[in-house]
């Protein structure tokens, strides 16, 4: 596939969306990864009360037709030169809708959202925080999709009913859109591995998590490969395979080419996602980590990863700018904190709604710590991509204990990685070189791949390695005792967040 030697063949091309927390995007990607045409589209959020956060579904639907319509006409193609489509999203966001229409019976409950709190607290109570994790590779947290569609249940009886009967059914987000696009009620292997109620072992719903998630299996889709045809689009898409999709941070690890045992790289967005590919077993994490799925080809066994989860990375640029008022744009960051050659002994960690892996402390609180009257805005804007390496390196610390691959290099990606000063801090704080592709929308890039995989449009993994290039490299340049003093540091302003709530 892609460009013939006939002038007269057809170039075909492949599409992603990309549809993430706060925005729709398609991109359009040539035969050698090239990008040829980007649309997005906001979102709305919504916060009706403290810790909920929710999404409209049929918002985002439209967006995406939106979305998709205006990157092919960018591209100045239609559908016929599309060889498939790949989806990559959001995780965790949960959907429920009316079987036979279609139609939504709730908003979206955001990964963020916190309200099932005490419904996680009460599982938690009978076995503790890991009592699913030897079958699910996961804690007990909010941030998981089968809470939410308890809660969702035992909110509306009326709904549980409908469950039980069948007439409502569930899905992530990448179900939401198959579901829109073809018909088809399905999702993938690493959606399905973020929802408390798959067995990593077995790669299916496991009826025992069910019935403690009080989850009627009815309503579950069924979990299939990662880069597979789905079905065949409709509509704008019309005649299109839809052919693969992949959680937004696997996708990063694939449009990375993680393919190899020990490769990682880290997403830095709204929050920060470090992934390391594990191999085909998965590796049960005693020090703070997820085990998931990193992605399943068609007729092959999945290749599993582990997992930091940092909630917030891009969000505290996002809150040095609109909640403290300390820069106008975030662009302003790297010339602020790149003003000083250091913090000033200033710490902040942000641990806004508790801390994420490797801790899993909901009653952690943010601080400022290390203040003192030397201490200049300049400082705190450099504590704060301090603070995004420093959260880095304790999940790298913790892959380390648990999987015992060492981490030769990292591979970086995300809106962040645009600054010209974090992936040196980052490289010193790991005390490895960090790199950064010529690619760096891998999260699409990713979905991409998986859906040309599986249509063919690419013969292989070893061509997509061929594809990989780095645009710039970081080398350490911090000496070891520096980077030991300035972590050591970190781990005690860590303890002062803990127990506040």
């Amino acid at each position: 596939m892609g460009s013939g030697s006939d002038e007269t063949d057809a170039v075909t091309y492949i599409a992603a969306i990309d549809q993430g927390t706060t925005s729709s995007r398609c991109m359009v990607f040539a035969e050698d990864g090239r990008v040829v045409a980007v649309e997005q589209r906001e979102h709305r959020q919504y916060f009706p009360r403290p810790g909920w956060v929710e999404h409209d579904p049929q918002e985002i639907w439209h967006n995406v037709q939106a979305v998709v319509a205006g990157a092919l006409a960018r591209a100045g193609i239609g559908p016929r030169d599309l060889a498939a489509i790949g989806i990559t999203n959001q995780r965790e966001t949960t959907v429920v809708w009316d079987r036979r229409t279609g139609q939504p019976v709730h908003p979206a409950i955001v990964w963020q959202d916190t309200r099932t709190d005490q419904l996680v607290a009460a599982l938690a109570a009978d076995g503790g925080q890991d009592r699913f994790r030897a079958a699910t590779g996961l804690p007990l947290a909010t941030y998981f999709s089968g809470p939410k569609i308890a809660w969702l249940l035992d909110t509306d009886p009326s709904l549980r009913a409908r469950a039980e009967a069948g007439e409502i059914v569930f899905g992530t987000i990448d179900t939401w859109l198959i579901w829109n696009l073809t018909g088809r009620h399905v999702t993938d292997v690493t959606n399905a591995s973020r929802t408390l109620l798959m067995n990593l072992a077995t790669v299916d719903w496991d009826d025992e998590l069910c019935d403690a998630l009080r989850v009627p299996r009815a309503m579950l889709p069924e979990i299939a490969p990662s880069s597979v045809v789905y079905g065949t689009a409709r509509g704008e898409l019309d005649g299109v395979p839809v052919a693969a999709a992949l959680g937004d941070q696997q996708a990063a690890l694939f449009g990375q080419v993680c393919f190899d045992r020990g490769d990682a790289k880290c997403t830095y967005g709204t929050g920060a996602f470090l992934l390391q590919n594990t191999g085909p077993t998965p590796i049960p994490s005693k020090a703070g980590l997820i085990t998931t799925v990193a992605y399943q080809l068609a007729g092959q066994a999945p290749v599993y990863a582990l997992e930091g989860s940092i909630a917030v990375a891009g969000s505290l640029v996002q809150w040095l700018r609109d909640n403290l008022g300390l820069i106008t744009q975030a662009s302003d960051m790297d010339s602020l904190a790149g003003s000083v050659p250091d913090s000033g002994g200033a710490v902040i960690v942000p641990a806004f709604s508790g801390l994420f892996a490797p801790h899993w402390r909901a009653d952690a609180r943010g601080i400022i710590a290390g203040l003192t009257a030397y201490v200049t805005k300049a400082h705190l804007a450099r504590a704060v991509l301090d603070a995004v390496a420093w959260q880095v390196r304790e999940v790298a610390d913790a892959m380390t204990a648990d999987a015992g691959l060492p981490l030769p290099h990292l591979k970086i990606d995300g809106g962040m990685t645009v600054s010209p000063i974090l992936p040196q801090i980052q490289a010193d704080a790991l005390g490895v070189p960090v790199v950064r592709p010529e690619i760096t929308e891998t999260t699409c890039l990713g979905a991409a791949y998986a859906a040309g995989l599986a249509v063919g449009y690419w013969p292989d993994l070893d061509s997509l390695r061929a594809q990989w290039r780095a645009s710039a490299s970081w080398q350490p340049a911090a000496s070891a005792a520096e980077r030991e003093a300035g972590y050591a540091r970190w781990r005690k302003a860590v303890e002062r967040t803990l127990n506040w709530a």
